[in-house]
C-alpha cells in the first residue's frame, strides 16, 4: 500500500519500526499534539517522534474542520458566499470580505468611490490590529505570560463594539456589498474609531513594555522556530511570517487595492524568522495599521459627498425598506440574492494582505448565476506545512511558542 493511503498513525509506525532507538540506546516515544490540545488553537493535529523533550520528527494532519467552502461556493449565488469567506480566518474576518467583494468587483469592472475604499481600509486595519492582538496577546500567554492577554483584549472588544455600529455582527460580520458598504457609517462609528485611535495606543504600548524587552520572553522566544527567508520564499510565506524572514513583501505595496498606494507607512521586517522576530513584526504593524486609519478618516472627512457605494443598480441591493414597500425595489433584492443577474464569463484572481499575509480569491465564471469555480488561497494552509521542519530539534515548549506565533487560524487551515 502507498503511504499516502495510509494515516498519519500509520506512517508514524513505520517511522518507528525502522527507528526504535537513538545510537545511544534511548527509546524514542510519539507523541499526540493536538488535534484537541488547548496550545494548538485549533483543531489539528501534530504527531511529534520525541527524545525525551525533544521533537526528532513531526507529522502534521489537517482536515478535522474541512467544511468544503470551495465546492459550496460553486452552489451558491455570488452574494451568498460571504458568509463563507467570513469563517476563514475569524479573528479578521472583514478583511475576507473586503477581499471576496473587491473579486466580484474586478468581475464585473466594477469602480468604487474613494470615499468607499478609505472606509475599507479604515476596516482593514482595524482588523488588522484585532488579529495581532489574538496573536501577539496569546503568544505571551503560551509563554506564562498571562497579564498582558488580559489588559488588551478588551481593545478588540472595542474594535468589536465598531463592526457592530458599522454591520450589526461582531466575530462574523458579512460586512459591506458589491460596490461599498449596505448603509453610511453613523456619527457613533466615527465616535468610536476617534475613541479607539486616542485610548489604544497607550495601552497597545504598555504591552510591549511589558513584553519586548521582558527577559524571560525574550529566552522563551528569541531563536525559536526559525526559518530562513530562503526556506519561506520555497514554502510559499506571506505576510508577517514571511516580513519577521527579512523580506519585505506586502500586498497592499506590491499590488495596491482600494488606492493602498495613497498612503504613507512602513512595511517592518525582521532579520531571523524565529519567534521573537514575528511577535516583534506584528506588534509594529499595528503602529502602521493606526498610522493608516488616521490617514484614512482625513481623507473620508474630506471628501463632501457621502457616498457609501457605487452607482450600479444591477448589483447593488436596495434600501430594505423600499423592499417592504416597493415591488420593483423586491424584485431587484430576490434577482440579486438568488444570482439572477447576468454575470461575465471571465477568470480572474484578486488577493489582498490578510492578517497572516496573502488571501487570494480565484474566481471562473460561466456567466451562471454561481461560481464555476472558486479557490481560496489561504495564508495559513500554506505555512503551516512548514510548522514540523521549524521545530524539529527543538524543545516541546519551543514547538508551543513556534505554533502560536505563526498563528495557525484552523478555520483557514481547513477551508
Amino acid at each position: 500500500m502507498s503511504d499516502l493511503l495510509l494515516s498519519p498513525e500509520d506512517r508514524y509506525a513505520k517511522i518507528i519500526e525502522a527507528r526504535k532507538h537513538n545510537d545511544d540506546g534511548s527509546e524514542l516515544s510519539v507523541l499526540n499534539l493536538g488535534p484537541t490540545h488547548p496550545a494548538t488553537h485549533g483543531i489539528f493535529q501534530n504527531i511529534l517522534l520525541m527524545d525525551g523533550e525533544r521533537i526528532i520528527d513531526g507529522e502534521g494532519t489537517v482536515g478535522y474542520i474541512h467544511r468544503a467552502f470551495e465546492k459550496i461556493a460553486e452552489n451558491r449565488p455570488f452574494y451568498q458566499i460571504t458568509p463563507l469567506t467570513d469563517r476563514l480566518n475569524y479573528c479578521s474576518s472583514p478583511i475576507n470580505n473586503m477581499g471576496w467583494w473587491m473579486t466580484l468587483e474586478k468581475t464585473l469592472d466594477i469602480e468604487v468611490p474613494k470615499r468607499v475604499q478609505y472606509m475599507r481600509i479604515v476596516i482593514m486595519e482595524l482588523a488588522r490590529i484585532a488579529d495581532h492582538i489574538i496573536c501577539n496577546s496569546v503568544l505571551g500567554v503560551d509563554t506564562g505570560a498571562l497579564t498582558g492577554f488580559l489588559y488588551v483584549f478588551q481593545y478588540r472588544e472595542k474594535i468589536y463594539e465598531i463592526y457592530e455600529e458599522i454591520c450589526g455582527a461582531r466575530l462574523t460580520t458579512n460586512m459591506g456589498r458589491i460596490g461599498g458598504f449596505e448603509r453610511d457609517w453613523s456619527d457613533s462609528a466615527f465616535k468610536k474609531i476617534n475613541d479607539f485611535l486616542t485610548e489604544f495606543p497607550g495601552v497597545w504600548q504598555e504591552f510591549e513594555n511589558l513584553l519586548v524587552r521582558n527577559r524571560i520572553f525574550m529566552d522563551r522566544t528569541i531563536n525559536v522556530g526559525p526559518i530562513s527567508a530562503e526556506k519561506a520564499m520555497s514554502y510559499g510565506f506571506t505576510g508577517p511570517n514571511l516580513r519577521a524572514a527579512g523580506i519585505d513583501y506586502d500586498i497592499r505595496v506590491m499590488q495596491p487595492y482600494s488606492s493602498y498606494e495613497e498612503f504613507d507607512f512602513d512595511v517592518p521586517v525582521g532579520k531571523s524568522g524565529d519567534t521573537y522576530d514575528r511577535f516583534c513584526v506584528r506588534n509594529a504593524e499595528v503602529w502602521e495599521s493606526l498610522k493608516i486609519i488616521r490617514q484614512a478618516i482625513d481623507k473620508i472627512n474630506a471628501i463632501p459627498e457621502k457616498v457609501f457605494h457605487a452607482n450600479v443598480p444591477d448589483y447593488y441591493l436596495p434600501p430594505k425598506e423600499d423592499v417592504y414597500h416597493n415591488m420593483e425595489a423586491l424584485i431587484y433584492h430576490f434577482k440579486i440574492v438568488m444570482g439572477e443577474v447576468p454575470v461575465p464569463k471571465t477568470e480572474v484572481y484578486h488577493a489582498v494582505e490578510g492578517g497572516n499575509g496573502e488571501l487570494g480569491f480565484y474566481l471562473i465564471t460561466d456567466g451562471s448565476r454561481t461560481a464555476y469555480r472558486l479557490h481560496f488561497r489561504r495564508p495559513c494552509f500554506i505555512y503551516y506545512q512548514a510548522f514540523n521542519d521549524m521545530v524539529q530539534g527543538q524543545m516541546l515548549s519551543d514547538a508551543i511558542a513556534t505554533l502560536s506565533s505563526l498563528n495557525v487560524i484552523a478555520g483557514e487551515l481547513d477551508a
